[in-house]
């Protein structure tokens, strides 16, 4: 594959309902079908060479669908996080999930934690999971953090709040802010998604709902990725200019 390859790739899993009823199917076949899929693309990731990679399964707006789906996708959760502990030892697979998790039940919770300790020695695709999560709520919540740490004296009241910091209690602290943001099923906006972290990220949106967006797909976006030139709030002559003293300095 030619050109430059995403370190962290992040995809927002759109088209399932959308994808089951153009089949004559109920909405939940759509996200039983999509969270099959998802194994097949983290494996692909990996062989590209990516190295860390989201999806956003479930937003905080997402309980506000119909009663009957909402309880078919914790469901459907339930099973998945059963079952990617093996897809996990099978693909050295470090999984993470992000968002607020007190809201989620309580055998749902525990199941979180058991596969993200269980998970904590493989070294592979590093692999996060966005499950309840809202970017707004992300940063309120790391932000009342911060000021309950600085009243316990934590932090140093005379410590300036500063980006570094910020990110430290996000819940992708540790973790590199995405090169690449995918979004299938052709809608075209972040939904409340990794707003913090994708400041600079490149966007790529798709028409293909997500059950159906494979290998190739992937591999389509990440050429994309490879021919764009990423600035930084640079000038293009900037870039060449730098690129040219690190090499002369090889």
């Amino acid at each position: 594959m030619s050109g430059a390859i995403p370190r962290h790739v992040a995809i927002i899993l759109d088209g399932n309902g959308r994808w089951a009823k153009s089949k004559g199917m109920p909405r939940v076949y759509g996200h039983t079908m999509g969270a099959k899929n998802v194994e097949t693309v983290c494996r692909a990731a990996w062989n590209m060479g990516i190295q860390y990679l989201t999806m956003y399964a479930f937003s905080t707006e997402n309980w506000n669908r119909p009663g009957d789906e909402v309880s078919a996708i914790m469901d459907l959760l339930r099973s998945y996080l059963k079952t990617c502990k093996k897809t996990a030892k099978k693909n050295n697979m470090r999984v993470r999930v992000l968002g607020e998790k007190s809201r989620l039940a309580p055998d749902i919770q525990e199941s979180i934690a058991v596969l993200e300790e269980y998970t904590r020695q493989f070294d592979g695709l590093n692999f996060q999971i966005a499950l309840n999560y809202g970017s707004r709520d992300e940063i309120t919540r790391a932000v009342n953090r911060i000021i309950e740490d600085r009243d316990s004296g934590v932090l140093d009241r005379n410590e300036p709040v500063t980006e570094e910091l910020i990110a430290s209690y996000l819940d992708t602290a540790g973790i590199p802010d995405p090169d690449l943001l995918i979004r299938t099923s052709g809608e075209q906006r972040l939904s409340n998604y990794l707003l913090w972290q994708c400041a600079y990220t490149e966007f790529y949106f798709v028409d293909i709902h997500w059950p159906d967006f494979r290998e190739n797909e992937l591999r389509k976006a990440v050429e994309d990725y490879g021919h764009r030139s990423r600035r930084y709030g640079k000038t293009g002559e900037q870039i060449v200019e730098e690129s040219s003293e690190g090499q002369a300095s090889v």
